[in-house]
C-alpha cells in the first residue's frame, strides 16, 4: 500500500509553531497549489489549499526557514484525524504529514517579485 502526496505551493500563512507535551516541536502550515486550464480558449485556475503538519527536526527547519508566500516542494502522507472541540462537537480534518521540504524560493517582496538574491522558480518549471 502507498500513501504518499507531493505537492509544490505557496504558504498561505507562516507557519504555527506550537510544543507538545515531551517537549517536541510541531509545525502547521498551509500550501496553495494551483491547477491551471484552458477551455474553449479560456484560461481558468483553480487553487486548492492543504493543510501540512511537521515534526521533530522538520518542525523546527519549517518553523525557522518558512514564511508566508515561500514556495515549496513538500512530501509526505494523507492522514485523517477527528477530535472534540470545547463545545463537544465532533471535528475532522485531512492533513499531510510531511516527511521532508525544500525550499524553491523564499519569500515574495511587497511588489510580487523575488526578494534580492533570489532567482525566480516558475511552478511549471519545476522537473516533474
Amino acid at each position: 500500500m502507498v500513501n504518499k502526496a507531493i505537492l509544490v505551493g505557496r504558504l498561505g500563512r507562516d507557519p504555527e509553531v506550537k510544543y507538545i507535551q515531551d517537549g517536541s516541536m510541531v509545525t502547521t502550515f498551509s500550501v496553495a497549489t494551483t491547477e491551471r486550464k484552458s477551455k474553449d480558449g479560456e484560461k481558468k485556475e483553480q487553487t486548492t489549499w492543504h493543510r501540512l503538519v511537521s515534526f521533530g527536526k522538520l518542525a523546527e527547519i519549517c518553523g525557522s526557514y518558512l514564511s508566508k508566500g515561500s514556495l515549496v516542494y513538500v512530501e509526505g502522507r494523507i492522514q485523517n484525524r477527528s477530535w472534540e472541540d470545547k463545545d463537544g462537537n465532533k471535528r475532522t480534518t485531512t492533513e499531510i504529514v510531511a516527511s521532508s521540504m525544500h525550499i524553491l524560493e523564499g519569500k515574495k517582496s511587497s511588489s510580487g517579485e523575488p526578494k534580492r538574491g533570489e532567482a525566480p522558480v516558475n511552478e511549471e518549471d519545476v522537473p516533474f
